[in-house]
């Protein structure tokens, strides 16, 4: 299967330079894996408002009620700097319309959650670790509808496997609204009906009424529509219940074809896969078996078994899911 190459925006520490406060940068096996598949657009909010590497380090604290960016010893204030190069940065990014955003973890400029907030420089207590770095923050305001993880989330199968599905669904449709043709969206919906239907049956329905276009709208407000509805869609997080629907539904195509021991060892695998006691890949490698058997062509080009390149699953993990 070909996929469209997605645009990342990602800290430029993890995996492209040496330009951590102390000099170092984060290897990480995800963003290896994801550079022959993956645009991306590495970029340091710390040295790119001016400070070197190695540097003094920074922190978030708590002023009345607003937190200030500040060198963690000296208390030299850097929020004005960091909000300049944040809005320069801005447009770039808005430009290349990005897929997704691949953050440095827990940063005070970066960190997506979990940022640690002090009451003052130097050693002193922290007050909370439930905010979110300064530049990460504004982007997350800016792009709503884009999906941010960081490098030490991606190590979960489950976490990384929606960020992979959501960055290349996006990066397929984007292409689709370049061609902009009402055939380009149907084929695209078609393709990704039972992808679509494990992570929302109801939003499928709406995408489909859309696609459907009863009403004669134009063609910029049908896609307009339909990518605002996808983008809902894209950020929920499909349920092993979800997934059981649609192996059900998939199912249904071969039922009559398959033998009652066929039929049965099918259903114990997925009583086994709802008990948690096998994967879902086990039981979607049955399904995948009996399309090629049957060689059904509109499943073969089903996108839910294969979301994003095979290449990018790992077979150990720290998660769940595999």
């Amino acid at each position: 299967m070909n996929f469209e190459r997605p645009k990342v925006v990602i800290s430029k520490c993890i995996g492209f330079e040496h330009c951590r406060f102390d000099g170092s940068m984060v290897n990480s096996r995800e963003v290896e894996q994801l550079k022959p598949y993956v645009d991306f657009m590495p970029l340091c909010p710390e040295m790119g408002m001016g400070l070197p590497s190695p540097r003094e380090s920074l922190r978030l604290i708590k002023t009345g009620e607003e937190q200030r960016l500040v060198f963690t010893q000296s208390g030299a204030d850097m929020t004005d700097a960091m909000m300049v190069f944040t809005r320069e940065a801005y447009n770039d990014i808005k430009a290349i319309q990005p897929d997704g955003f691949l953050m440095k973890s827990r940063s005070p400029s970066c960190g997506i959650k979990e940022v640690r907030v002090y009451n003052s420089i130097g050693k002193a207590a922290c007050i909370s670790s439930k905010a979110k770095g300064m530049f990460s923050k504004f982007m997350i305001e800016k792009f709503p509808d884009i999906i941010f993880e960081d490098e030490g989330r991606m190590n979960n199968f489950s976490i990384r496997e929606k960020f992979y599905t959501m960055i290349f669904t996006k990066a397929d449709f984007r292409k689709i609204k370049e061609e902009n043709t009402m055939n380009g969206l149907i084929q695209f919906h078609g393709k990704n009906k039972y992808l679509f239907m494990a992570y929302s049956q109801n939003q499928l329905k709406v995408l489909g009424r859309i696609v459907a276009n009863h009403k004669k709208l134009p063609l910029d407000e049908v896609f307009e529509s339909y990518e605002n509805n996808l983008n809902k869609l894209l950020l929920k997080t499909p349920s092993s219940g979800q997934y059981l629907n649609v192996m059900l539904h998939i199912f249904g195509y071969y039922s009559k074809e398959l033998s009652e021991k066929e039929k049965a060892y099918f259903l114990d695998a997925m009583e086994s896969y709802r008990s948690q006691h096998i994967p879902q890949s086990t039981v979607m490698a049955i399904l995948w078996a009996w399309i090629i058997r049957f060689n059904e062509e509109y499943l073969i080009q089903q996108t839910i078994f294969e979301p994003f390149p095979r290449e990018l699953i790992q077979v150990t993990d720290s998660g769940k899911g595999l």
